[in-house]
């Protein structure tokens, strides 16, 4: 929850999240707010450009741009977010199972991984879609194998770095079993993680999916999708120059939303958990902070007496100060010779 509060305090956060909002309604009442039929037909008004009655103009079969822009959201948002949620549920699961079920599972799960991060993504989505049908939901079902290894990894470097936390390993030493371990201490500090890999997983996938469609794969025409309606507008560019980027800028815009979404919860996440700063002690020549009312001040430093600079040739210590001359006796001789006078 602290790293939700940061990022909604980021004004790129609150922008990006309204033009994501905006997204969402379209793809799920796009197709009512449509103002025409965006299947129906109109050989009268082909190619025609922005009027009154068609905003964006009409395509090469005569059928209002606008209303397959509309209509056509659903079925490309709909169908990055299921290949997403294949992803997390193939990567997140063994990510973390790798951690904490021993050296077998670790091993199999990373050589999986390996094997999959190798493929291409259209070319595997189309070997797919060959082998089990011409379907979206075989297509984002590939889509979310070949993404799986995304969450995988992440997720497993963040366990990694939990199970070796003081307070892991206390509660282990207490005898708590794996799963309270992971539902209470591991689960939280492991979504922000998650939450910018999927905002970026999903501008990802949204590109893929428009790549499948503009080549005629997953959702089948007539039905609008951006990246049909990208493929069409290619092949009248000399009468409707303009036509491709209307589909373009709503990809454009909506991956770029999810981008700075996902920028804007990792820095409010690595804000989240850094230590506080101590507060920089005043300078040289600069008044002491005043305390404000109802708090106590701290104590002033208590001057140490300075030291007096010895005179060349004396000692501070009287030990280490070389001996005097020797006492001398009333007649100004020494006791010393005084001494051998008299035994002699």
């Amino acid at each position: 929850m602290r790293t939700l509060r940061r990022t909604w305090r980021l004004p790129s956060a609150r922008i990006s999240l309204a033009v994501l909002a905006l997204v969402g309604l379209l793809a799920v009442a796009g197709g009512a707010l449509a103002p025409h039929d965006p299947l129906a037909q109109h050989p009268v008004d082909m190619l025609h450009g922005p009027s009154a009655a068609h905003p964006l103009g009409t395509d090469y079969l005569g059928r209002d741009v606008l209303s397959r822009l509309l209509a056509g959201t659903g079925s490309s948002i709909v169908g990055a977010l299921e290949a997403v949620g294949a992803a997390m549920l193939l990567g997140i699961v063994p990510g973390i199972a790798s951690v904490w079920l021993g050296r077998t599972v670790e091993w199999t799960a990373q050589r999986a991984a390996d094997t999959l991060m190798i493929m291409p993504f259209t070319v595997f989505a189309i070997a797919v879609v060959g082998a089990l049908g011409n379907g979206v939901h075989q297509a984002m079902l590939a889509l979310g194998v070949l993404f799986a290894p995304l969450y995988f990894r992440v997720t497993r470097a963040a366990a990694l770095g939990l199970k070796q936390a003081q307070y892991v390993e206390a509660a282990e030493l207490m005898g708590a079993s794996r799963w309270w371990i992971l539902r209470t201490h591991v689960w939280g500090k492991i979504l922000p993680t998650v939450a910018v890999t999927t905002a970026q997983a999903v501008g990802q996938a949204l590109l893929v999916v428009a790549s499948l469609t503009f080549l005629g794969l997953g959702v089948q025409p007539p039905a609008p999708t951006w990246g049909g309606m990208l493929a069409s507008d290619l092949g009248y560019l000399a009468q409707q120059p303009w036509a491709p980027l209307i589909p373009g800028a709503a990809i454009m815009i909506t991956v770029g939303a999810l981008n700075i979404l996902a920028d804007a919860v990792r820095d409010s996440g690595t804000a989240a958990g850094d230590p506080r700063v101590p507060a920089r002690a005043p300078s040289i020549g600069t008044a002491a902070p005043v305390p404000s009312a109802g708090t106590t001040a701290a104590p002033a430093p208590v001057a140490l007496p300075r030291q007096v600079p010895e005179r060349e040739g004396e000692s501070a210590d009287p030990a280490a100060s070389p001996p005097g001359p020797a006492p001398r006796t009333a007649h100004g001789h020494s006791e010393e010779v005084e001494q051998r006078v008299t035994t002699g």
